[in-house]
């Protein structure tokens, strides 16, 4: 493992965790530490990081600068699922959708000049409202959301709040119960195609009671399960024709047989995985602390409670091991998802409290 350097955030992140309506949150210093292996390999990969944190309401971009990293910090309502597709980005929150667009003919021109080669700017939302907003995916021309509170997929119509799609069979109808805690999509050529849950009950909020082997992954067109008995899974992502899938309760990262539903753990990580981001032979994994008050208190992971990060680790998958890590320190202990800017090594992503973006225009050429 390479040796580790410290910086410190350019934002103040104000922790709200266990604040009551009277009072006010207070500020914590954002402070990170990362090994040396991180930033080459972002730096290899000519990528940016996008890094979503419920827990402290941040959407983080985090950019390779020169030895080190430069972390943008950005406020949103309990952003959650991260979607990109070309020059959309899309986040979905509390109550939201968000859209930023790139505008790319803005990048040189912000301080430093030169430096920046993206600026992803607001251009809408759609509001959902709270229907658990969980992971996002561009699906062909449309964008496809996990609504964890209805126990389906859906997508968005302007005259609506969500449009339901697709709900796992066991789901016996559409309410806003939380059965199964459906939580992650993989889409595959275009369509979505797999999902994972953390149970596979009927009644409201019944996957709690076996969280810790309860969890499956489910195909999508037929309906079949692809295999289950996993402890709290998320993030199901096809790379290269294998599915990968996160074992959050035990910290593993896991490829999945799809005929036989047999499972290999290929690593073991010390964090609640969720959140993945596949780039070739490497992947980029969201890391969380577990808190006694959780959800996630009672899986096998719990019970190395102490030695647990919160970050954002890099692995190789060809080798299944640990080749990088970036670990939050302050501010930060629950990831929900990752996802990588491909190509883009140093984006402006405009918040919608900066004041610049009072002043920011684009306009069709002519």
């Amino acid at each position: 493992m390479s040796a580790v350097s410290e910086l410190t955030g350019r934002e103040q992140v104000r922790e709200r965790r266990g604040a009551t309506p009277q009072s006010a949150p207070t500020a914590v210093e954002f402070r990170f530490t990362q090994t040396d292996s991180f930033v080459e390999l972002l730096h290899e990969l000519e990528a940016t990081l996008l890094v979503s944190t419920y827990q402290a309401n941040k959407l983080l971009a985090v950019r390779a600068s020169g030895q080190g990293l430069n972390t943008l910090v950005r406020t949103f309502d309990k952003p959650m699922g991260l979607a990109v597709d070309g020059s959309r980005l899309a986040l979905g929150t509390r109550k939201e959708v968000w859209f930023l667009r790139n505008a790319p003919d803005i990048a040189p021109r912000i301080e430093p000049a030169g430096l920046h080669d993206a600026c992803f700017i607001p251009r809408s939302t759609h509001v959902t409202g709270d229907i658990g907003i969980h992971e996002i995916a561009s699906a062909g021309d449309e964008l496809w959301i996990v609504s964890t509170r209805f126990s389906c997929l859906a997508t968005l119509d302007p005259a609506y709040s969500f449009v339901p799609r697709w709900r796992p069979p066991f789901i016996s109808a559409l309410a806003a119960e939380d059965r199964c805690h459906l939580n992650g999509l993989a889409v595959v050529d275009g369509q979505p195609r797999f999902v994972t849950a953390l149970g596979t009950t009927d009644e409201r909020d019944g996957w709690r009671a076996d969280k810790p082997c309860g969890g499956c992954v489910i195909d999508v067109p037929s309906g079949e399960f692809v295999t289950r008995g996993l402890s709290m899974p998320h993030s199901p992502r096809w790379q290269d024709g294998r599915l990968w899938v996160l074992e959050s309760g035990s910290g593993g990262v896991v490829v999945v047989d799809r005929a036989t539903g047999q499972r290999e753990t290929v690593v073991t990580l010390p964090g609640f995985t969720r959140g993945l981001a596949i780039a070739g032979a490497y992947a980029f994994v969201g890391l969380s602390k577990i808190r006694a008050t959780s959800a996630m208190d009672g899986v096998p992971i719990a019970q190395r409670r102490e030695e647990l990060k919160c970050g954002v680790a890099a692995v190789d998958l060809r080798r299944g091991r640990l080749v990088g890590i970036l670990e939050f320190q302050t501010a930060v202990e629950e990831i929900f998802d990752v996802q990588l800017l491909s190509g883009i090594r140093f984006p402006e992503v405009m918040g919608v409290q900066k004041e610049s973006l009072h002043h920011t225009f684009v306009i069709p050429p002519g």
